[in-house]
């Protein structure tokens, strides 16, 4: 069971699952110093994914800026990426986003994800809200 629980914390699989499993899961850790150091040791490959996600943003498609951030919000809510969640979230309010409509896209994630889902992504989205 310690293996299991371990794995599951290493992939930062959620506590409501987990705990019908019997694996006590810890939170998942922050990885914005990886992050920082990847940076660091490989900027050009860091550049790259940038300029990519500028290319897939700004021109890939005629999504609006806010519709786009819209998704990401429901795609990182579904993934349980919170770290994104919350980065998405303020990204979707820069673009004229409404709370309404930040709301409306957790919500939608109880049909498709589940309630569990949900509730993670609305902690997230409450523990940065005005």
């Amino acid at each position: 069971m310690e293996v299991a629980a371990a794995v599951a914390s290493r992939i930062g699989y959620p506590r409501q699952r987990a705990a019908v499993y019997g694996m006590e899961v810890l939170p998942m850790r922050d990885i914005h110093d990886e992050f920082t150091s990847f940076k660091n040791e490989f900027p050009a490959v860091f550049e790259k994914d940038q300029e990519l996600g500028r290319v897939v943003h700004e021109q890939a498609g005629p999504l609006t800026e806010k519709d786009r951030w819209l998704i990401k919000v429901g795609m990182s809510g579904a993934a349980r990426f919170h770290r994104a969640l919350e980065t998405h979230i303020l990204k979707a309010r820069e673009a004229g986003a409404t709370e309404a409509e930040i709301q409306h896209v957790l919500l939608l994630l109880i049909t498709t994800c589940g309630f569990p889902t949900f509730m993670e992504s609305y902690a997230t989205y409450k523990a940065i809200s005005p």
